[in-house]
């Protein structure tokens, strides 16, 4: 029968789900301290000139970077199942690291590379290990949860 192939992916999203919503939100929760709470003002320059960051554009690129992971991972699981954990951690530190190469630049503020940096951070905190677990347990995850 093709239910068990079916039942198996719907498992797997519903383990995976938790994990990159929490991991677009991070950001948004880290900017919301920043920003709004204590005034810090997040500014990167673009060929068009100095651009803020606000909540749109945070969540946006947190979202992104977990459908990305989630992406990555998915692929991974289908065509490397045995080493895709493995694959997938390397990987995923290393886009990390690559990620914050930008706050490398002179031109962005200290703060505003301080904050970045620990956003790109959290992103990685939850993404990381969340979908590096392997299927089991994100399936024994899953399955405690309702």
């Amino acid at each position: 029968m093709t239910i068990a192939p079916e039942v198996s992916v719907r498992r797997e999203r519903s383990a995976a789900v938790p994990v990159v919503v929490a991991a677009a939100m991070a950001p948004l929760l880290v900017w919301l301290v920043a920003d709004p709470l204590l005034g810090a003002r997040l500014e990167v320059f673009t060929p068009r000139g100095a651009v803020e960051l606000g909540a749109p554009q945070i969540l946006i690129a947190g979202v992104l970077s977990a459908l990305a992971g989630w992406g990555l991972r998915g692929l991974l699981d289908r065509f490397a199942p045995r080493r895709g954990r493995t694959i997938w951690a390397v990987a995923a530190v290393l886009v990390l690291a690559l990620s914050c190469l930008p706050l490398t630049d002179p031109a962005i503020s200290t703060s505003t590379r301080l904050w970045l940096g620990l956003m790109h951070v959290v992103v990685g905190a939850v993404l990381i290990p969340g979908l590096g677990r392997r299927r089991d347990d994100r399936h024994a995850a899953a399955r405690s949860r309702g």
